[in-house]
């Protein structure tokens, strides 16, 4: 792993002014699915009265549009690797509007989830292809810093989302999500048809069931991928358990509304934004190595802490310095450690991309179950998810670090 790290540390770091509307482009593909998901937290106890069942039951409309989101990706994945990425980018879109419009109009649970398992088919195309396409375009640190400049820009989506689902719902109620979602969807479409053309020009992979096997059976033995893709899976699983425990913990335990909320999810954007400008000027001085242990130091930090407050005196001062902690780390781990994932793997990026994005959204869905389930203590609940995931994470890197190169 040293060696990599190295070539990584010393490539060029700078992506060209010319690259900017591209990597603006990919950030909406990469936020789409996340946005369709956070732009709805506020709303879940007004969905849940409107559709007549309890808060806990329309939190599977997360994990289940989460769970599709993440088996999709093993399959669009390899059909990209095969017949090049612009297609699946442009099906996916479309895809995901018609579930969007399902999801809107759905008058009891079952349809609304009939609808994210559209939505979520269709979300889980762009969100993969855009990583793939990132390593179509760029290498090395060159291709940190665009994953890092994508995250910031993605996560102002999902960040800034809750307010405006807030506001939303309070304004149209919460239908009215649905249709901006699909809405911004359709100008993403347009966008991507319009200014990027087909990256996809190394090798094809053949698509055949045997081959897409060996590929991913390649990938899961192969520690340059698994090492960081796990790690950065538990890190953003984690981030997807404070996600959806928001709720539970600012609106039915601390009483806040839906706006006071989504302000609380945009405050997030500025430390992921931070946190993201950080890891750009890490990665090309110390490599990616001494960052990412740094990044798992802090949410190790954090997730503890918010267990202990939880555990002596769970107010909200205490609770958000140790998540604004964990944030931080989260915004260094989750780019640099994906950068360190996809750089070995050109040809078979689609997959990679794939392999990486499924781990990342079925760790979020068990995530999301466990921080709903492990106790009704919202923030004892949240604490003792994000503490599990952020030292097996930290465990794992460490071990990772001291294995011996494969030759």
């Amino acid at each position: 792993m040293a060696d990599q790290s190295e070539t990584i540390k010393t490539a060029p770091l700078d992506v060209p002014v010319s690259s900017a509307l591209p990597i603006a482009i990919l950030s909406v593909l990469a936020a789409m699915g996340t946005l369709a998901t956070n732009i709805l937290l506020p709303s879940l106890p007004q969905i849940a009265i409107s559709l007549n069942v309890t808060s806990a039951a329309v939190t599977s409309a997360i994990t289940v549009y989460l769970a599709v989101f993440g088996l999709g990706q093993l399959v669009v994945g390899p059909l990209s690797d095969r017949y090049g990425r612009r297609w699946p980018v442009l099906i996916g879109f479309a895809v995901f509007i018609g579930g969007s419009v399902w999801c809107g109009l759905a008058n009891d649970l079952p349809n609304l989830l009939a609808g994210r398992v559209v939505q979520a088919a269709g979300a889980c195309a762009t969100s993969v292809l855009s990583r793939a396409i990132a390593r179509d375009m760029f290498s090395g640190a060159a291709l940190a810093r665009a994953l890092a400049l994508i995250m910031i820009v993605m996560s102002a989506a999902p960040g800034f989302s809750p307010l405006l689902g807030g506001a939303l719902d309070h304004s149209f109620g919460w239908r009215s999500e649905f249709a901006l979602v699909a809405a911004f969807a359709a100008v993403g479409a347009i966008a991507y048809g319009i200014v990027l053309g087909e990256t996809h020009h190394s090798n094809r992979t053949p698509l055949n069931p045997v081959a897409i096997v060996r590929t991913y059976a390649g990938l899961i033995g192969d520690r340059r991928f698994v090492i960081p893709a796990a790690t950065a899976s538990l890190i953003i699983g984690g981030l997807f358990s404070m996600f959806s425990a928001a709720p539970r913990l600012f609106i039915e335990a601390m009483h806040f509304t839906p706006i006071q909320l989504g302000l609380f999810f945009a405050g997030t954007v500025f430390i992921v934004f931070a946190a993201g400008m950080l890891a750009t000027k890490l990665a090309p001085r110390y490599g990616l190595d001494g960052p990412i242990r740094a990044g798992l130091w802090a949410t190790t930090a954090s997730s503890v802490a918010i267990l202990l407050i939880s555990m002596t005196s769970p107010t909200f001062l205490p609770f958000l310095g140790a998540m604004c902690l964990f944030l931080l780390g989260m915004g260094v781990v989750s780019p640099l450690a994906t950068a360190r994932a996809l750089s070995p793997f050109g040809e078979k990026a689609g997959a990679a991309s794939a392999l990486l994005g499924f781990w990342q959204m079925m760790t979020a869905a068990i995530g999301v179950w466990l921080a709903a389930t492990v106790s009704h203590e919202a923030m004892f609940a949240l604490g003792v998810v994000l503490s599990a995931f952020s030292l097996l994470a930290l465990g794992l890197y460490a071990w990772g670090l001291r294995s011996p190169a494969p030759h």
